[in-house]
């Protein structure tokens, strides 16, 4: 079967050989991962469909082996290594954040949190551990599904805080609904989480909520003392 081929102002890999990686669009990186096209697309227009159906590039790479492969011609080996790209995406961004001398402000691991759980179509808590420095100690995702006293556990966290013997903790969970307005059971969670952290001696630094490419932090808006 022929695939459909690109003439040559179209082929992504002659314009990055020629004006570097940044000078492609969104679409032409997703077309140099994948290669090549079918027989009726070519691999431009399978990574415009891809965009089409996963909206943004956030989206895209949130989205499962399985969703990528519904896209006619992406079969297992191409849905794998374009999803790699991106989980590589996100381990640079940790490696960033596990890198910086302290972390002082919610900036500093946002960029990071929105990669990690900014599009995720679920609400997920993660707990981030620091040392005495302020330097991550470790990170772990602790609570999946609607976030609420009930679901959350703050014995959990702090069973584990003290397991790594860390200082403090920051914590922080995504709002698939795009919006990080913090509700009335993300307030009374974070309380709760405050007080518990007052009877260990590991105090709550923050909690940040990403949305997409929006965030709160409650130290911010004041929420935390």
């Amino acid at each position: 079967m022929k695939v459909k081929q690109l003439n040559e102002k179209e082929r992504p890999r002659e314009k990055a050989l020629l004006n570097g990686m940044k000078s492609l669009s969104n679409r032409e990186l997703i077309a140099l991962l994948l290669r090549s096209g079918t027989r009726e697309k070519s691999a431009l227009e399978v990574a415009d469909e891809l965009l089409c159906t996963f909206e943004t590039m956030g989206d895209l790479g949130s989205a499962s082996i399985h969703d990528v492969m519904h896209i006619k011609g992406i079969k297992e080996a191409k849905a794998v290594e374009l999803l790699a790209a991106f989980e590589i995406g996100k381990r640079i961004a940790l490696d960033d954040i596990q890198e910086k001398v302290q972390i002082g402000k919610p900036e500093d691991v946002v960029d990071w949190l929105q990669q990690e759980i900014g599009f995720c179509n679920q609400e997920c808590f993660y707990v981030i551990f620091l040392n005495q420095k302020n330097q991550i100690q470790s990170y772990k995702q602790m609570f999946t599904g609607t976030l609420t006293n009930a679901s959350v556990h703050p014995r959990e966290i702090f069973k584990e805080a003290m397991r790594l013997g860390c200082a403090r903790i920051m914590v922080a969970h995504n709002h698939p609904s795009g919006d990080p307005t913090p509700s009335n059971a993300d307030i009374e969670l974070t309380n709760h989480i405050v007080e518990s952290g007052k009877m260990v001696a590991i105090p709550l630094m923050d909690h940040i909520i990403v949305a997409r490419n929006a965030y709160i932090s409650f130290r911010q808006m004041r929420l935390i003392d």
